[in-house]
């Protein structure tokens, strides 16, 4: 079985960004909202996930967020833009909760 990795933004109201990897997106969207993802995230309030993409391995992704962390604020609003125009926090539109259901859960699935 090949597990898939994730390259995420999140965001908060004065579009301060923090762009993370994981192999959970559920999980580790739901770390960040109860305070236990980043120290960075906790101090400023980002909990709107705003961006994902999907890497075929751990290095690809590592790779992949290493690059985006390089760009400028201006150049990852125009890549959240390009798949999530109106900056929408994906989780809600996902229709995922604070509390899980159950840990198993992954990106886009309930």
């Amino acid at each position: 079985m090949t597990r898939a990795y994730y390259v995420y933004i999140l965001s908060n109201q004065a579009r301060c960004y923090y762009v993370g990897i994981t192999n959970n997106m559920y999980r580790r969207w739901l770390q960040h909202r109860t305070g236990e993802g980043s120290a960075f995230c906790r101090a400023h309030h980002l909990t709107r996930l705003v961006y994902v993409e999907t890497c075929g391995t751990a290095n690809d992704a590592i790779a992949r967020e290493k690059q985006l962390k390089k760009w400028h604020r201006h150049r990852k609003l125009r890549l959240i833009e390009s798949m999530n125009p109106g900056g929408q926090d994906l989780a809600v539109l996902w229709g995922w909760r604070d509390a899980p259901e159950s840990s198993a859960v992954v990106f886009g699935e309930r």
